[in-house]
Protein backbone atom coordinates (compact mmCIF):
# COMPACT_ATOMS: atom_id res chain seq x y z
CA UNK A 1 0.00 0.00 0.00
CA UNK A 2 1.14 3.52 -0.76
CA UNK A 3 2.21 5.52 2.27
CA UNK A 4 -0.14 8.36 1.35
CA UNK A 5 -3.16 6.03 1.36
CA UNK A 6 -2.22 4.51 4.71
CA UNK A 7 -1.77 7.96 6.26
CA UNK A 8 -5.22 9.02 5.04
CA UNK A 9 -6.76 5.88 6.56
CA UNK A 10 -5.06 6.56 9.88
CA UNK A 11 -6.10 10.22 9.98
CA UNK A 12 -9.70 9.33 9.06
CA UNK A 13 -9.83 6.82 11.91
CA UNK A 14 -8.48 9.27 14.47
CA UNK A 15 -10.84 12.04 13.41
CA UNK A 16 -13.82 9.68 13.51
CA UNK A 17 -12.90 8.97 17.14
CA UNK A 18 -12.99 12.68 17.94
CA UNK A 19 -9.27 13.47 18.07
CA UNK A 20 -8.43 16.97 16.72
CA UNK A 21 -5.07 15.72 15.40
CA UNK A 22 -4.01 19.08 13.89
CA UNK A 23 -0.28 18.84 14.55
CA UNK A 24 -0.12 15.10 13.91
CA UNK A 25 -1.90 15.56 10.58
CA UNK A 26 0.63 18.17 9.46
CA UNK A 27 3.55 15.95 10.49
CA UNK A 28 2.23 12.84 8.76
CA UNK A 29 1.37 14.70 5.56
CA UNK A 30 4.87 16.22 5.55
CA UNK A 31 6.31 12.73 6.05
CA UNK A 32 4.24 11.42 3.16
CA UNK A 33 5.50 14.21 0.90
CA UNK A 34 9.10 13.62 1.98
CA UNK A 35 8.84 9.90 1.14
CA UNK A 36 7.27 10.82 -2.23
CA UNK A 37 5.42 7.90 -3.84
CA UNK A 38 6.90 5.16 -1.65
CA UNK A 39 4.95 2.18 -0.43
CA UNK A 40 5.12 1.34 3.26
CA UNK A 41 7.53 -1.51 2.57
CA UNK A 42 9.98 0.73 0.67
CA UNK A 43 10.59 3.20 3.50
CA UNK A 44 14.02 2.70 5.04
CA UNK A 45 15.23 3.68 8.54
CA UNK A 46 17.83 6.05 7.06
CA UNK A 47 15.17 8.04 5.19
CA UNK A 48 13.03 8.23 8.31
CA UNK A 49 15.98 9.49 10.33
CA UNK A 50 16.65 12.23 7.76
CA UNK A 51 13.03 13.35 8.12
CA UNK A 52 13.21 13.31 11.91
CA UNK A 53 16.54 15.15 12.11
CA UNK A 54 15.56 17.97 9.77
CA UNK A 55 18.21 20.60 9.11
CA UNK A 56 18.95 22.03 12.54
CA UNK A 57 19.78 20.80 16.04
CA UNK A 58 17.57 18.27 17.80
CA UNK A 59 14.62 20.04 19.40
CA UNK A 60 11.25 19.06 20.87
CA UNK A 61 9.96 18.96 17.30
CA UNK A 62 12.03 15.79 16.78
CA UNK A 63 10.04 14.11 19.56
CA UNK A 64 6.74 15.41 18.19
CA UNK A 65 7.48 13.90 14.79
CA UNK A 66 8.65 10.64 16.36
CA UNK A 67 5.50 10.29 18.50
CA UNK A 68 3.24 11.03 15.51
CA UNK A 69 5.04 8.46 13.35
CA UNK A 70 5.03 5.88 16.14
CA UNK A 71 1.26 6.13 16.43
CA UNK A 72 0.92 5.74 12.67
CA UNK A 73 3.19 2.69 12.51
CA UNK A 74 1.41 1.06 15.45
CA UNK A 75 -1.76 1.42 13.39
CA UNK A 76 -0.09 0.05 10.23
CA UNK A 77 1.47 -2.93 12.00
CA UNK A 78 -1.77 -3.86 13.79
CA UNK A 79 -3.62 -3.97 10.47
CA UNK A 80 -0.96 -5.79 8.52
CA UNK A 81 -0.23 -2.77 6.32
CA UNK A 82 3.46 -2.90 7.27
CA UNK A 83 5.74 -5.72 8.41
CA UNK A 84 8.16 -3.59 10.36
CA UNK A 85 8.63 -0.12 11.74
CA UNK A 86 11.58 1.89 10.37
CA UNK A 87 11.54 4.24 13.38
CA UNK A 88 14.39 4.57 15.90
CA UNK A 89 13.59 2.68 19.09
CA UNK A 90 13.60 5.84 21.22
CA UNK A 91 13.44 9.61 20.85
CA UNK A 92 16.45 11.56 22.15
CA UNK A 93 15.96 13.45 25.38
CA UNK A 94 15.88 17.17 24.74
CA UNK A 95 15.76 19.70 27.52
CA UNK A 96 14.15 22.86 26.23
CA UNK A 97 13.15 25.77 28.42
CA UNK A 98 9.69 26.81 27.34
CA UNK A 99 9.68 30.52 26.62
CA UNK A 100 6.42 31.98 25.32
CA UNK A 101 6.53 35.46 23.84
CA UNK A 102 4.65 38.11 25.82
CA UNK A 103 3.48 40.97 23.61
CA UNK A 104 3.63 44.53 24.89
CA UNK A 105 0.58 46.77 24.54
CA UNK A 106 2.46 48.72 21.87
CA UNK A 107 3.15 45.53 19.88
CA UNK A 108 -0.50 44.54 20.08
CA UNK A 109 -1.47 47.94 18.71
CA UNK A 110 0.99 47.61 15.84
CA UNK A 111 -0.35 44.15 14.99
CA UNK A 112 -3.91 45.50 14.84
CA UNK A 113 -2.80 48.46 12.70
CA UNK A 114 -1.11 46.03 10.29
CA UNK A 115 -4.42 44.27 9.54
CA UNK A 116 -5.36 45.54 6.09
CA UNK A 117 -7.08 43.86 3.12
CA UNK A 118 -3.69 43.68 1.39
CA UNK A 119 -2.12 41.87 4.35
CA UNK A 120 -4.93 39.40 5.05
CA UNK A 121 -5.27 38.05 1.50
CA UNK A 122 -8.11 35.55 1.21
CA UNK A 123 -9.29 36.19 4.74
CA UNK A 124 -11.19 39.41 5.31
CA UNK A 125 -9.55 42.06 7.48
CA UNK A 126 -12.54 42.09 9.92
CA UNK A 127 -12.23 38.32 10.36
CA UNK A 128 -8.53 38.50 11.18
CA UNK A 129 -8.94 41.51 13.47
CA UNK A 130 -11.80 39.91 15.40
CA UNK A 131 -9.88 36.66 15.81
CA UNK A 132 -6.79 38.45 17.14
CA UNK A 133 -8.88 40.43 19.61
CA UNK A 134 -10.73 37.29 20.72
CA UNK A 135 -7.53 35.28 21.28
CA UNK A 136 -6.15 38.06 23.45
CA UNK A 137 -9.39 39.25 25.05
CA UNK A 138 -10.68 35.81 26.06
CA UNK A 139 -7.40 33.89 26.18
CA UNK A 140 -8.69 31.23 23.81
CA UNK A 141 -6.60 28.69 21.96
CA UNK A 142 -6.71 29.24 18.19
CA UNK A 143 -8.40 25.86 17.69
CA UNK A 144 -11.10 26.82 20.21
CA UNK A 145 -11.82 30.10 18.45
CA UNK A 146 -11.99 28.52 14.99
CA UNK A 147 -14.35 25.75 16.20
CA UNK A 148 -16.89 28.20 17.65
CA UNK A 149 -20.30 27.74 16.11
CA UNK A 150 -22.67 30.68 15.83
CA UNK A 151 -24.86 29.04 18.49
CA UNK A 152 -21.86 28.97 20.86
CA UNK A 153 -21.57 32.77 20.86
CA UNK A 154 -24.23 34.18 23.17
CA UNK A 155 -23.75 37.93 22.85
CA UNK A 156 -26.81 38.80 24.91
CA UNK A 157 -25.32 37.03 27.93
CA UNK A 158 -21.71 37.82 26.85
CA UNK A 159 -20.71 34.16 27.17
CA UNK A 160 -18.88 31.80 24.82
CA UNK A 161 -19.41 28.05 24.96
CA UNK A 162 -16.09 26.38 24.15
CA UNK A 163 -16.89 22.75 23.32
CA UNK A 164 -14.62 19.72 23.39
CA UNK A 165 -11.37 21.66 23.69
CA UNK A 166 -8.08 20.22 24.92
CA UNK A 167 -8.61 17.13 27.08
CA UNK A 168 -12.18 17.01 25.62
CA UNK A 169 -13.49 19.55 28.12
CA UNK A 170 -16.33 22.00 27.54
CA UNK A 171 -16.43 25.31 29.42
CA UNK A 172 -18.28 28.62 29.50
CA UNK A 173 -16.11 31.71 28.95
CA UNK A 174 -17.56 35.07 30.04
CA UNK A 175 -16.35 38.05 28.01
CA UNK A 176 -16.32 41.79 28.71
CA UNK A 177 -18.59 44.37 27.07
CA UNK A 178 -15.90 45.70 24.70
CA UNK A 179 -15.08 42.25 23.32
CA UNK A 180 -18.78 41.41 23.10
CA UNK A 181 -19.22 44.59 21.06
CA UNK A 182 -16.41 43.55 18.71
CA UNK A 183 -18.01 40.12 18.18
CA UNK A 184 -21.45 41.67 17.71
CA UNK A 185 -20.13 44.01 15.04
CA UNK A 186 -18.38 41.13 13.27
CA UNK A 187 -21.50 38.95 13.43
CA UNK A 188 -23.49 41.71 11.77
CA UNK A 189 -20.98 42.32 8.98
CA UNK A 190 -19.13 39.03 8.64
CA UNK A 191 -18.47 37.65 5.16
CA UNK A 192 -20.01 34.58 3.66
CA UNK A 193 -23.42 33.13 4.41
CA UNK A 194 -25.72 34.93 6.79
CA UNK A 195 -27.74 33.21 9.47
CA UNK A 196 -27.27 31.68 12.89
CA UNK A 197 -25.91 28.28 11.83
CA UNK A 198 -22.41 27.12 11.01
CA UNK A 199 -19.00 28.37 12.06
CA UNK A 200 -18.85 31.81 13.61
CA UNK A 201 -15.62 32.73 11.77
CA UNK A 202 -15.96 32.37 8.01
CA UNK A 203 -14.09 33.11 4.81
CA UNK A 204 -15.57 35.31 2.11
CA UNK A 205 -17.11 32.22 0.55
CA UNK A 206 -18.75 31.13 3.81
CA UNK A 207 -16.29 28.33 4.60
CA UNK A 208 -14.70 27.81 8.03
CA UNK A 209 -11.41 29.64 8.57
CA UNK A 210 -8.52 27.14 8.62
CA UNK A 211 -5.73 27.16 11.17
CA UNK A 212 -3.03 27.21 8.49
CA UNK A 213 -4.58 30.19 6.69
CA UNK A 214 -4.77 32.21 9.90
CA UNK A 215 -1.19 31.35 10.85
CA UNK A 216 0.10 32.40 7.42
CA UNK A 217 -1.69 35.73 7.68
CA UNK A 218 -0.38 36.30 11.19
CA UNK A 219 3.20 35.65 10.07
CA UNK A 220 2.81 38.48 7.53
CA UNK A 221 1.27 40.77 10.14
CA UNK A 222 4.14 40.12 12.52
CA UNK A 223 6.69 41.12 9.90
CA UNK A 224 4.74 44.25 8.93
CA UNK A 225 4.35 45.25 12.58
CA UNK A 226 8.05 44.53 13.23
CA UNK A 227 7.30 42.23 16.15
CA UNK A 228 10.14 39.77 16.66
CA UNK A 229 12.10 38.02 19.36
CA UNK A 230 15.34 39.48 20.60
CA UNK A 231 15.88 36.90 23.35
CA UNK A 232 17.12 33.31 23.16
CA UNK A 233 13.71 31.86 22.35
CA UNK A 234 13.66 29.61 19.31
CA UNK A 235 10.28 30.42 17.79
CA UNK A 236 9.11 33.80 16.61
CA UNK A 237 5.99 35.27 18.28
CA UNK A 238 2.98 33.08 17.56
CA UNK A 239 -0.78 33.40 17.64
CA UNK A 240 -0.82 31.08 20.66
CA UNK A 241 1.35 33.59 22.51
CA UNK A 242 -1.66 35.92 22.60
CA UNK A 243 -3.14 33.46 25.12
CA UNK A 244 0.02 33.59 27.23
CA UNK A 245 0.00 37.38 26.98
CA UNK A 246 -3.61 37.56 28.15
CA UNK A 247 -2.72 35.55 31.28
CA UNK A 248 0.34 37.68 32.12
CA UNK A 249 -1.44 40.99 31.51
CA UNK A 250 -4.32 39.87 33.72
CA UNK A 251 -1.89 39.02 36.50
CA UNK A 252 -0.20 42.43 36.21
CA UNK A 253 -3.60 44.14 36.44
CA UNK A 254 -4.47 42.18 39.59
CA UNK A 255 -1.19 43.16 41.20
CA UNK A 256 -1.84 46.82 40.37
CA UNK A 257 -5.32 46.59 41.86
CA UNK A 258 -4.01 45.02 45.06
CA UNK A 259 -6.13 41.90 44.49
CA UNK A 260 -5.65 38.53 46.17
CA UNK A 261 -3.59 37.07 43.32
CA UNK A 262 -3.14 33.58 44.77
CA UNK A 263 -6.87 32.92 45.07
CA UNK A 264 -7.57 34.51 41.68
CA UNK A 265 -5.05 32.21 39.99
CA UNK A 266 -7.44 29.32 40.59
CA UNK A 267 -10.18 31.22 38.75
CA UNK A 268 -7.79 32.12 35.92
CA UNK A 269 -6.88 28.45 35.58
CA UNK A 270 -10.56 27.50 35.21
CA UNK A 271 -11.15 30.37 32.76
CA UNK A 272 -8.31 29.20 30.52
CA UNK A 273 -9.53 25.60 30.64
CA UNK A 274 -6.47 24.18 32.37
CA UNK A 275 -6.61 20.91 34.27
CA UNK A 276 -4.84 22.41 37.28
CA UNK A 277 -3.11 25.57 38.47
CA UNK A 278 0.34 24.16 37.61
CA UNK A 279 -0.56 24.38 33.91
CA UNK A 280 -1.52 28.04 34.37
CA UNK A 281 1.71 28.84 36.17
CA UNK A 282 3.65 27.73 33.08
CA UNK A 283 1.92 30.54 31.19
CA UNK A 284 3.09 33.22 33.58
CA UNK A 285 6.40 34.34 32.12
CA UNK A 286 8.14 36.78 34.45
CA UNK A 287 8.18 39.93 32.32
CA UNK A 288 9.84 43.12 33.65
CA UNK A 289 6.43 44.64 34.38
CA UNK A 290 5.21 41.55 36.20
CA UNK A 291 8.46 41.37 38.17
CA UNK A 292 8.08 45.02 39.15
CA UNK A 293 4.50 44.58 40.33
CA UNK A 294 5.31 41.40 42.26
CA UNK A 295 8.33 43.07 43.90
CA UNK A 296 6.25 46.08 44.90
CA UNK A 297 3.66 43.75 46.45
CA UNK A 298 6.38 41.94 48.40
CA UNK A 299 7.85 45.21 49.68
CA UNK A 300 4.44 46.37 50.92
CA UNK A 301 3.92 43.02 52.62
CA UNK A 302 7.38 43.06 54.22
CA UNK A 303 6.80 46.57 55.57
CA UNK A 304 3.44 45.61 56.95
CA UNK A 305 1.53 47.78 54.51
CA UNK A 306 -0.39 44.89 52.98
CA UNK A 307 -1.55 41.52 54.23
CA UNK A 308 -2.37 38.69 51.91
Amino acid sequence: MKLRQAVEQYLSLKRSLGFPFHTESQILKAFSRAMKRSTLGQIQPKAVRVFLDGRGPVTRNWSRKWVALRGFYDFALARGLARRSPLPAEAPKVEVIFAPYIYTQQELQRLLQAITPEATGRLSAPTVRTLVLLLYGAGLRLSEALKLESADVDLQASVLCVRQSKFFKTRLVPIGPKLAGVLRDYERKRPGLSGSEGCFFRTDSGLPVSRSAMERVFARLRLTAEVKRTDAGRSQPRLHDLRHTAAVHRLVTWYREGADVQSLLVKLSAYLGHVDIAATQKYLTLTPELRQQASARFVRYALGGAHE
